[in-house]
């Protein structure tokens, strides 16, 4: 199924890189969307373990990864880029959506109703946010990439500007070290930032489809307060949280991160064939 020629909009960019995993069954496959300073790379481990039941793409967002690098990172601007992917393989996909990810994600199926068939947003809502991540950029950019040899020498000196040595880890995996580069628009990411934390309040806009709202339960980017926003754009919407994991729950709980997953997508279908 296509988008309808209304909904299919003028492509700007050139597409977004892609990473296949599978190969298409009959079920919809499944399209992964990182959040905020990561990559497709990032969700490696649990994009090829769910491809054992469809194919999986995953995706670099815009100014990320080997996406390409634009002026401006609006929801509205990434849900095009991700729509055309969905176009060019099929038309129509399940759609999982972490933090960023999960607000590009969302918008993608406000705005083009038809090319999403069931939705995740990992520990994320439809609101706008008052924490700011600008801290991690300028950590980033104090890194002296004409030193590097190895990512070790970056983590480094992250850690003496004080990032988490989980944070160290996953921030340079967008480190081109042969070329001296971040794989990452900070300059954009900074002046872009408060459209990143906020999301696009045109309450006329409602998706109907299968939605879920997984969290980590001891996150609070998703609270109760939240529900009334959310129910009033994704009537269908349910609600569910993994156990003793925080806002990065697929990588600290990813066994349960990808249970959650397959129960929810495989609804319609056996669990075992």
């Amino acid at each position: 199924m296509g988008l309808a020629p209304e909904h299919v909009p003028r492509y700007q960019v050139p597409m977004l890189n892609m990473i296949f995993h599978g190969t298409p069954t009959d079920r919809p496959p499944l399209l992964i969307v990182h959040g905020l300073y990561g990559s497709a790379r990032n969700w490696g481990v649990i994009a090829k373990r769910l491809s054992d039941e469809r194919q999986v793409i995953a995706v670099d967002l815009r100014n990320h990864g080997h996406s390409p690098w634009t002026s401006s990172h609006s929801y509205p601007e990434m849900a095009d880029d991700l729509a055309e992917v969905i176009e060019a393989n099929g038309g129509c996909m399940d759609v999982i959506g972490h933090s960023m990810g999960g607000k590009a994600a969302m918008m993608l199926a406000l705005k083009y109703p038809k090319a999403v068939h069931r939705l995740l947003a990992a520990d994320i809502a439809p609101v706008s946010y008052g924490h700011s991540q600008i801290q991690f950029i300028d950590a980033m950019r104090r890194v002296d990439l004409s030193s590097l040899t190895r990512r070790s020498d970056a983590e480094s000196q992250l850690a003496e500007a004080g990032v988490d040595p989980a944070l160290q880890s996953f921030f340079t995996q967008s480190l081109d070290i042969p070329n001296k580069r971040w794989r990452l628009n900070l300059d954009v990411l900074a002046d872009q930032m408060h459209l990143v934390l906020s999301f696009p309040e045109d309450l006329s806009l409602q998706w109907s489809g299968d939605t879920l709202f997984l969290s980590g339960a001891t996150s609070d980017y998703v609270t109760a307060a939240h529900r009334p926003q959310i129910k009033s754009m994704f009537p269908a919407a349910r609600f569910a949280k993994i156990p003793g994991a925080g806002h990065w729950l697929h990588a600290e709980k990813p066994r349960e991160f990808e249970a959650a997953a397959r129960i929810f997508f495989n609804a319609d279908f056996p669990l075992a064939r």
